[in-house]
């Protein structure tokens, strides 16, 4: 079975000082081209949750990115709760970790899709 990568955009491209607050868009929509290879690499599905001013970028080939409307956190969490799949989710933040690793999702940082 496939493993479900879910990436906390916005904890991922924060993860790196590179002006990503200039234009948060871009930014996401950065890291979803650096996924494309992940993917590639990988097999796994990947979905890359946007939240704020990156709501909106579009999904590619291998990459699914979703909007949350409110909160990224919860939007993840219950992509994890409903998930038929192995799950392993992209961030740092310690309470997202916490929440999906009760629901078992494992959980890697960014560094792991992020040079």
């Amino acid at each position: 079975m496939k493993e479900l990568l879910v990436v906390d955009g916005a904890n991922v491209v924060g993860s790196v000082p590179d002006g990503w607050w200039r234009d948060r868009r871009g930014a996401a929509e950065r890291l979803r081209d650096l996924l494309v290879d992940h993917a590639g690499r990988t097999g796994a599905d990947v979905v890359l949750v946007v939240e704020g001013a990156a709501r909106g970028v579009e999904s590619v080939p291998g990459v699914r990115v979703e909007s949350a409307a409110g909160s990224g956190d919860d939007h993840i969490v219950a992509l994890v709760e409903r998930a038929e799949q192995p799950v392993v989710v992209v961030t740092a933040d310690r309470e997202l970790r916490r929440r999906v690793g009760a629901s078992g999702a494992t959980c890697v940082g960014p560094r792991t899709v992020r040079p």
